[in-house]
């Protein structure tokens, strides 16, 4: 009789060590698995504004600090794939369409929401002071200003406590987005959100969705005067300076507002220090949407 028929004893220390390495492969297989689907949801992502582009080609909203939550197929995920387990009531009501958008609270109220969006037990209470503040309904065949109508009118009619649908506005100017942005930022708001309005459902990072956050100031010395046009004929236009940033290679620039009428008859002396406000930096480095603060003063 050969070896390999041999009866062998029953050994359950044996049986026990081999179903034990069966069940870790089979949650190995499980979670790669999963893995592989946290991965695979498609989203769009936002690359920064830059002043070059037109303003008027684009919708635009708050930028709600909180977590990036998308709702389809009945699920509730954040944009890694990753289920987010929210309470029945919260996800009963919602929609049978592709939803995304911010889980969120109030502003400057991020670690409270993302304390409470975590727990893989939801506690009602903490939900019952979120809100799903929707900004798009994904699809591959209608632009954005289409869909932004139609969720619009979806969640207006569902008329949600705590679904809410995101305003999204027309600007005429990269000067009115600078003031729209001051003014929620003075009132605790996180930035800017920009979508092309002619835009198709595109997943990744493109131009088709866009941040804008709020400004950033620091210190660059007067090189010359520029001359007014138009209405500031006679006057100053603008300031070349150039700006040391990092301590690397210094950088020329102009800066044409936020100088006001007595300052353009009396502008900064060339070789004086000034402090400008500006939006993120261009991929050579230079400020967006630079704009004078005043004379640095000495100290």
């Amino acid at each position: 009789m050969c070896l390999s028929t041999q009866h062998q004893p029953y050994n359950p220390v044996l049986k026990k060590a081999y179903w034990l390495r069966y069940l870790i492969v089979l949650l190995s297989i499980f979670f790669s698995s999963f893995n592989l689907l946290a991965t695979s949801l498609p989203v769009q992502l936002a690359n920064v504004y830059d002043e070059n582009l037109d303003v008027q080609d684009f919708l635009i909203s708050e930028k709600f600090d909180g977590i990036r939550a998308i709702w389809k197929n009945g699920s509730l995920q954040t944009r890694q794939g990753n289920p987010i387990h929210a309470p029945k009531w919260f996800t009963s009501t919602l929609p049978d369409i592709w939803l995304d958008g911010e889980l969120w609270s109030n502003r400057q109220d991020f670690e409270f929401v993302t304390s409470t969006v975590r727990k893989l037990v939801p506690i009602d209470s903490e939900w019952r002071q979120i809100k799903y503040m929707v900004f798009d309904a994904p699809n591959y065949s209608d632009t954005f200003q289409t869909r932004a109508l139609f969720y619009t009118q979806t969640l207006d009619d569902l008329n949600l406590e705590h679904v809410k649908p995101v305003e999204q506005k027309r600007l005429d100017s990269n000067a009115a987005l600078s003031e729209w942005l001051r003014q929620l930022v003075e009132e605790g708001a996180e930035g800017l959100i920009l979508h092309k309005t002619n835009a198709l459902f595109k997943e990744g990072r493109s131009d088709n969705l866009l941040k804008l956050k709020p400004y950033m100031d620091s210190e660059a010395i007067v090189l010359e005067h520029l001359p007014g046009k138009g209405k500031y004929k006679g006057l100053l236009g603008a300031i070349r300076v150039r700006w040391y940033a990092d301590n690397s290679e210094p950088v020329e620039f102009k800066i044409g507002s936020g100088f006001s009428d007595v300052e353009r008859e009396n502008p900064p002396a060339i070789g004086s220090e000034i402090t400008f406000k500006y939006h993120g930096l261009t991929k050579k480095r230079v400020p967006r949407f630079a704009s004078y603060l005043r004379l640095r003063e000495d100290g």
